[in-house]
């Protein structure tokens, strides 16, 4: 049996402000255009559909539209919530809609009802664990304690338990929405640490032939059989260096395991710059980044005026700028008290502007501050 194996769209996420939809929408295409090409026998979706929990009308149109082009094709998806998402929400018409084919699991009740599929080798049972928020499913999966991996262990044992009662051979396939140890993060995922230690052991799915993962936006293999697919697009710079894509997944008779990646595509390439303001303007060899998404950390000591202007004058697509002085001035005291001891107002202010900026403010600004800390003095009746 041939699985695609994807999660994290994110639909309706911007990239600082940079509207998305449309590359969203280009991977959709890309998606449909691969279950076609590649002859693909049920799509699974790991979580994290929309960025957030009521998404924005053209997210939800664009995953309406996803959809139904899929229905169209015959091809079952399977799909879960993930913690980006509303599960209720998400969920509405479940059981309406899996008569075309598309099979919601948002319900924690309903994650050892599998989806039942079939091929010339026999039975292919897919279960769907939506994401698991400890401390409000831990009673209801009568987990011993309200953490994550509790949690996802007695949803497992559930699966487990009906696995073991459907005739023998059936192959298993499961869906979760989870930080397996192991797994490499990025900045775009949302923290999930409330509820105790955010990660789970890979030995919380022993017992089935694939895990399809989602949460982490990198394509990544933990093990033969659990992987992340990643997400479909970046959504932070600290993503410029993934290749995205998904999992074409062959599941053989034995519950032997084939995968290789189908790439994504790229609506348009990250980087991250670093230097002086004159630096990057000036180097020849950074021109092929003209037409990337750019983020830019300036290290000159002091703040160059109209810096992102100048930037996107040579740099269009520069999204993000961040200011680094290489070299701070410091007095060599360790510690914040030793360095503001004996000091009035406008001295720890002088010395804050000093250390944040990596220069000495100016006449006019120490002029300013003087005035400003002695405004504050005496509105609060007191004395410099």
């Amino acid at each position: 049996m041939r699985l695609l194996h994807t999660s994290d769209w994110h639909l309706g996420r911007s990239l600082h402000r940079e509207d998305l939809l449309p590359a969203q929408r280009a991977f959709v295409d890309h998606l449909v255009a691969t279950v076609r090409a590649e002859r693909v026998d049920a799509v699974l979706v790991a979580g994290d559909v929309y960025d957030r929990a009521v998404p924005g009308l053209g997210a939800v149109e664009l995953f309406d539209h996803a959809l139904h082009r899929l229905a169209e094709l015959a091809v079952p998806v399977v799909l879960i919530s993930g913690n980006h998402d509303s599960a209720r929400r998400l969920g509405i018409a479940a059981r309406l809609i899996e008569r075309a084919g598309v099979h919601l699991r948002t319900e924690t009740a309903r994650c050892q009802e599998p989806v039942l599929l079939a091929d010339a080798h026999g039975p292919v049972a897919v279960y769907g664990v939506p994401y698991l928020e400890p401390a409000l499913v831990a009673a209801e999966l009568g987990a011993d304690r309200a953490g994550h991996g509790a949690v996802l262990g007695a949803a497992m044992d559930r699966i487990r338990a009906d696995l073991a009662a459907r005739p023998p051979g059936t192959r298993s396939v499961v869906l979760a929405h989870a930080f397996v140890v192991g797994g490499e993060s990025s900045d775009s995922e949302r923290d999930i640490a409330v509820g105790g230690v955010p990660s789970v052991p890979a030995s919380v799915f022993d017992g089935v032939d694939y895990a399809a993962l989602g949460h982490l936006h990198g394509c990544q293999t933990i093990n033969e059989r659990l992987r992340y697919s990643g997400s479909p697009l970046a959504y932070s710079f600290s993503e410029a260096e993934h290749r995205k894509s998904m999992w074409l997944v062959d599941l053989g008779p034995g519950g032997e395991i084939d995968a290789r990646r189908i790439d994504c595509p790229v609506p348009r390439p990250l980087h991250r710059l670093r230097g002086t303001l004159a630096e990057v303007l000036a180097d020849p060899s950074l021109r092929r980044f003209e037409q990337h998404w750019l983020q830019v950390t300036l290290t000159d000591q002091v703040r160059p005026e109209r810096a992102m202007e100048q930037l996107r004058a040579c740099f269009p697509h520069t999204l993000q700028l961040a200011f680094e002085p290489e070299l701070r001035p410091d007095d060599g005291l360790p510690s914040y008290a030793a360095r503001t001891r004996g000091r009035d107002d406008t001295e720890v202010a002088l010395g804050f502007v000093r250390h944040v900026r990596g220069s000495d403010p100016d006449q006019a600004e120490r002029a300013l501050l003087a005035e400003a800390t002695r405004s504050v003095a005496v509105a609060a009746g007191g004395e410099l």
